[in-house]
Parts: structure tokens; sequence; C-alpha cells
């Protein structure tokens, strides 16, 4: 299925701020700029291999495709480690409201299980018991990015932990409990098993690919959204069989969900192009800095540079 072609100059343009103060200025009159800083959430490794050489540590991680799909568009990518209980000096002397207030906004990555107790569920099964460890550390994420008014994007894991952050539960295992479904995840196939899916008309999604209302993209995932969590609304579902495959909250920040991985649809011609929903993100990332500078919110003085586009992304 062909890709989605959004044509466009190299850099947007700035909209008008607030003058920035003499005191806060270069000595040649003009504001200096800054890349938007985004922070991604880590993904755990409990238990290293012994082949890397991490004896009984744990590993906190992020995944390559997924910080070059942030900075090849312009944004720099900042992985936040969660800090655990037995950490108590870091713990004490950084909280997480402080590590906010110096990033634009929060990728969710993808990775294990959310934990059915996250949701108010048991697990159906011992396989499907899923990382409550992670999941308390990046909803702590999540919220404070949102009370801070920070956009949040979610992938395959992220968009199921942004569903159950409103209240929302997941299908703990998708061939278990939804019969008619099909294949969403090929152990040997990993991102090579694609499908395709449907935009729902009226969305803010079909915005962003206004020349198709069906994209292929990966399948890497045997959860997913089951009931939706407050103030969400689905804006895609797989064709085939009509699971939940993107959202997005309603509320007053930019927060959305998608379940496939666009990181990983890079030089993948027949899959959706991964740009859209990148730049969508980062342009309501420097919209909402640009938005507490001119309130004197932001502690950094210098502008936001936009996101960079590229002809026939």
């Amino acid at each position: 299925m062909p890709r989605s072609t959004h044509p466009s100059p190299s850099v947007t343009t700035a909209p008008a701020i607030k003058p920035v103060p003499a005191s806060r200025r270069k000595n040649d009159g003009v504001a200096t700029e800054r890349a938007l800083r985004i922070g991604v959430s880590a993904r755990l490794l409990h238990r290293a291999p012994q082949e890397l050489g991490f004896r009984n540590k744990i590993l906190q991680y992020i995944e390559q495709s997924l910080a070059h799909w942030i900075m090849e568009h312009g944004a720099v990518a900042f992985m936040v480690p969660a800090v655990a209980h037995d950490s108590k000096h870091a713990a004490r002397h950084l909280k997480v409201e402080q590590v906010v207030q110096e990033l634009d906004a929060l990728v969710l990555q993808g990775g294990a299980d959310v934990a059915p107790q996250s949701y108010g569920q048991t697990p159906m099964d011992s396989r499907w018991q899923g990382d409550v460890v992670r999941d308390r550390y990046e909803l702590g994420l999540l919220r404070t990015f949102l009370a801070q008014k920070k956009p949040v994007l979610g992938v395959c894991r992220g968009a199921q932990l942004l569903n159950v952050a409103f209240g929302g539960t997941l299908y703990q295992d998708i061939a278990t409990q939804c019969a008619a479904a099909h294949a969403h995840v090929d152990t040997e196939l990993y991102d090579q098993l694609e499908h395709d899916v449907t935009f729902l008309q009226g969305t803010a999604l079909t915005r962003l690919y206004p020349n198709a209302s069906q994209l292929r993209v990966t399948s890497i995932h045997h959860q997913a959204v089951a009931q939706l969590g407050k103030g969400m609304v689905v804006e895609a579902v797989s064709t085939l069989d009509g699971m939940v495959e993107a959202i997005r909250w309603t509320g007053d920040t930019y927060a959305r969900g998608v379940q496939w991985h666009p990181e990983f649809h890079h030089g993948r011609d027949a899959l959706a192009d991964s740009s859209p929903i990148m730049l969508d993100f980062l342009e309501a990332s420097r919209e909402a800095a640009l938005e507490r500078l001119k309130q004197g919110l932001e502690p950094d003085p210098r502008i936001p540079r936009a996101p960079l586009r590229f002809v026939g992304s």
C-alpha cells in the first residue's frame, strides 16, 4: 500500500512569541535556540543474560530505532532511568517532577507486558504477569508529564499503559480472549509480521494521513486495549478483526498511543510512513514549550527549534 506523503519546507517557521528580555539575550541581541528535549522511558531488564557481563545487575536501556526516530527530526532523546525503592539517596534528592521539568515531552517505549494488577485484574496465566515495577515507574512519569501539560506518545506497550492510566483495561492475551482475532504476534517473524489498520473517520489521526484511510503496519503484540480509559477515543483499528490499534486522550494535553511500532518502519516502503506521527508529536511539544516560555514558566530562555521536515515525509 502506498505511503502517505506530506511535502513541506525543510523547517517550519516559529510562531511569534513575547520578546526575550535583554538580560536573556546574547550580545548580538538574538535569542539562542535549542533542540526539543524528549524523554524516553527505559526498558527494564531485570535478569541480564550472563554473556553481557552484568552479573546480578538490572539493565535499563533504549532501543536504537526509537531514539533515531526522534533524533532524525531534530529533537534530542534522553532516556529517563527508573529509580528503584532501594535507591533511597537518588529518590530523596531528585523527584520525578524535577526530572520532568527539564524535558519537553515523553515517549513510552514498547516491551514487557503491562501487569494485570495495574488495571485491577489477576494474571490468567503465569506467562502474562507483566512488569509491575516498570508500570509504576512509567505511570508516575506519564502522569507527571501530563500534569505539567507536556505531550506523551505511547508505542505498543506505551499505548496500552496510556489506556490503563485513565482506568482502561487490556486483553491479557488476544488469542485466548478473542477467538475471532487474527494473529497479532509471531515470535519467528517478529517485526516482519504485518497487517492493515483502518483509520476511524473524523479522528485527528486521519489528518496526519489525508491520502489514505487504510495503511499497513507492524504487528508485535499479544495484548491489546479492551475497555477504553476515561476520555480515550479510538483512532484506528485492525482492518481484519477490529482490534484497537490507535488511541488518543481528549483531555487538555496531547496524549496519543499507537499499537504498532512506527520506528521499525524505516526503509520499508510498504508500511505506513512514520514521520507524520513523530512530527505531529514534536510540533505539539514545541507549542507547549513556547507557551511555557510566554508565561515565564520555562527555566530555559532559549527558543525550542521546530522539528525538521524532509521532502516526501
